[in-house]
């Protein structure tokens, strides 16, 4: 209910945010990619796209910029399906960027031993309206048909690409996935955004003690929190 009528408000804002996004570049004005949530369930999560063509594609080229990890490049291949065709097996899992495909499978098995997470300071692949909407987290909006369809909360820990998810499957990690997957979190609130103050372990603590103290008052209190969060100073 609170989705719907959120949707029914917004509408007229969404409509500009559209615009804006084919003003600036081609492509889709939505990017959807499976996403794991509560129990691992997979689903297609929304958000209006902040970046250029090619954006899955270039990813390779910036791992070693990402905030979650320990500097090394990941992949060196620019075609994906290889992996899954070379072990005999179906492309099944993979993620849509902008017109562009990315195995998940290869993925996975090319950053084994590296972050689970990924996100980059200043990323060149965004667009000059993707950066504002990122940063006033205007971006999320589509999720909100997430919640309508009943996939996602309003609050809860971050749905992960299947590429993250299948890295967090041990007994202690898994807890994650006990709660909710939701818009608006436990980590959002409290470090959202701040470099070098958020490790990859502190991120898992956090969504674990959401999945084992998430009620319906303390959500509330979050949603309320959620609000001057939304503005970031750093641009991930």
């Amino acid at each position: 209910m609170v989705s719907a009528v959120a949707l029914l408000c917004l509408l007229p804002v969404m409509f500009l945010i559209a615009i804006a996004i084919k003003l600036e570049s081609k492509g889709s004005i939505f990017y959807g990619a499976p996403r794991a949530g509560q129990g691992y369930r997979i689903f297609n999560l929304l958000k209006f796209r902040t970046m250029g063509q090619h954006a899955a594609a270039a990813l390779k080229s910036l791992q070693h910029l990402n905030l979650y990890g320990d500097n090394k490049p990941v992949l060196e291949k620019a075609d994906f399906c290889h992996y899954c065709h070379a072990h005999g097996q179906d492309c099944t899992m993979m993620i849509t960027g902008d017109g562009q495909y990315v195995c998940e499978h290869f993925l996975n098995e090319e950053s084994k031993g590296e972050s689970a997470f990924f996100k980059i300071k200043d990323d060149p692949r965004i667009t000059k309206v993707g950066k504002f909407l990122r940063n006033t987290s205007l971006d999320e909006l589509p999720q909100l048909i997430n919640v309508l369809k009943g996939e996602m909360s309003l609050v809860g820990n971050r749905p992960l690409p299947l590429y993250e998810a299948e890295k967090l499957t041990s007994d202690d990690a898994a807890l994650r996935f006990m709660a909710p997957a939701g818009i608006t979190g436990l980590w959002q609130v409290t470090k959202r955004g701040r470099k070098g103050e958020m490790s990859e372990s502190e991120r898992i603590e956090l969504d674990k003690k959401y999945a084992k103290e998430h009620t319906f008052t303390k959500d509330l209190k979050l949603i309320f929190k959620t609000f001057p969060a939304l503005i970031q100073k750093d641009n991930v």
